[in-house]
């Protein structure tokens, strides 16, 4: 059961009262700041803090020395790494922060293809394996894109700083779980990279990472050396089952019949080495391999093919069904990345240095990690009762507003429901489930209707 709490204050005391930023001061306005924000994060700094004192504070704490996005972001960070015993994934991706060509900011690079400046991020969210739980952000990392050297070639590019080197990095910041804790990490195509595999083996952590290089040389269970996809072609059929894909960009929602094949492998070290692997592992890893391919696929339709490397035992079609399951929970951090962008608007903010933008960016991340967890508590404890976690002021208002509510018999789920129906959701049987940005609106909503009514009480009480 989750811990999370909708009281704002607390949440903001627990986050980011331990952050050490050279004065007490500062980390008090840390503490008040992320308060603040988290009752509003889409608004503009100038829109949540209604004084001037107070928002020159705000700029001022993000220009202060010792205040940088680690220093912020790291007591979160330390928090999740703490986990109860138990499995959890830890879903690694990076995204783009992109805040626009046109405008003057000081130190950062290029972003896409050239026409945006920002820097990478590279965030691993801790996910509870089987419950869903979004637990916080083990770690970050922020780099600037550097154009590659022309005509260097593979020696070359093995010695210098690589962008690719990013994940390593993010799973030696998580480390070895905790004792009864097991780290999975859930990796994209771009994490397929013995590298990446080498740092895993040295943290003691398991992986589903999907490959991109089918092309890759393999050694079979007889220790026959071959290419990747004829490897799963050989495979026999273990079985089938039904996956229903979410709505992507020019596909629809649709129901699709998954063929799995499973098998062990060797994944030799690659002739040209990293100094890294040189030094930390330059022999073969072994591990499976699950291969999930859509059959019958709708004509006009990019059919589902992944190709799944794991530490985990694949033993039995159910194994293979639980990896292919790990793999389909990548979508959270999709969630909160649009969290981070679009709930709190994090390339919008007006900052004029990069300094100022990452300090702050460690600030909006834990704030998008508690604006996924609103949703996630609603799917993964629907039953759970609402004033165990939402503060009674806030059932009271909305009791008010959204007539025909039972306080005392309230569910998380309905709570949730009822709040986004404030933030435009209309709440149809066929409507499903609200997504996080309706419940964003609708808690914005309900914010500003308790702080009115809080302002109103103080101003009879003098």
């Amino acid at each position: 059961m989750t811990s999370f709490t909708l009281d704002a204050r607390a949440w903001a005391e627990e986050q980011f009262g331990q952050c050490e930023l050279g004065d007490q001061r500062r980390t008090k306005r840390a503490v008040y700041m992320a308060q603040r924000i988290a009752e509003n994060p889409s608004a503009s700094f100038p829109e949540i803090f209604e004084n001037w004192s107070d928002l020159k504070a705000a700029y001022d704490l993000f220009d202060a020395d010792g205040v940088s996005f680690a220093a912020i972001a790291g007591p979160h960070w330390e928090r999740t790494r703490v986990c109860r015993p138990g499995r959890y994934l830890v879903i690694n991706d990076t995204t783009e922060a992109d805040f626009g060509i046109r405008r003057k900011i000081s130190g950062l690079q290029p972003t896409g293809n050239g026409t945006g400046r920002g820097f990478l991020l590279h965030s691993a969210l801790v996910v509870g394996a089987d419950s869903e739980e979004i637990v916080g952000l083990a770690g970050q990392v922020i780099r600037y894109r550097k154009p590659a050297p022309k005509e260097e070639n593979v020696s070359q590019r093995l010695a210098r700083e690589r962008e690719s080197e990013i994940w390593g990095e993010v799973i030696d910041q998580v480390g070895p779980p905790p004792e009864g804790v097991q780290w999975i990490h859930t990796l994209d195509r771009g994490a397929d990279n013995f590298e990446v595999f080498c740092h895993l083996v040295e943290q003691g952590d398991d992986w589903v990472v999907r490959a991109t290089q089918r092309h890759r040389k393999i050694l079979t269970p007889s220790n026959e050396k071959k290419p990747l996809e004829t490897y799963l072609q050989e495979l026999p059929v273990a079985g089938t089952f039904t996956l229903h894909l979410r709505a992507r960009p020019k596909q629809p929602a649709r129901t699709a019949t998954i063929e799995v094949r499973y098998g062990p492998l060797i994944m030799p070290a690659p002739f040209h080495k990293s100094g890294f692997v040189k030094e930390h592992h330059p022999g073969p890893i072994a591990m499976g391999v699950v291969w999930a391919h859509e059959v019958n696929a709708p004509a006009g339709i990019e059919p589902l093919d992944w190709v799944l490397y794991t530490s985990l035992p694949v033993e039995t079609f159910e194994d293979a069904r639980r990896v292919i399951g790990y793999y389909e929970k990548r979508w959270l951090i999709e969630e909160w990345h649009k969290a981070l962008k679009t709930g709190c608007r994090e390339e919008d903010r007006q900052l004029k240095t990069s300094e100022r933008l990452e300090a702050m960016t460690g600030l909006l991340s834990v704030v998008a990690v508690r604006l996924v967890q609103l949703k996630a508590v609603a799917r993964t404890d629907p039953e759970r009762p609402a004033e165990s976690v939402v503060p009674a002021a806030w059932i009271r208002m909305l009791s008010r507003v959204r007539r025909r509510l039972d306080p005392a018999r309230l569910t998380i789920r309905q709570f949730y429901r009822e709040l986004a129906k404030l933030g435009g959701f209309l709440g149809r049987t066929r409507d499903g489930e609200p997504g996080w940005i309706t419940i964003w609106r609708g808690w914005g909503k309900l914010h500003l209707m308790i702080r009115g009514a809080e302002l109103a009480s103080d101003e009879g009480a003098t």
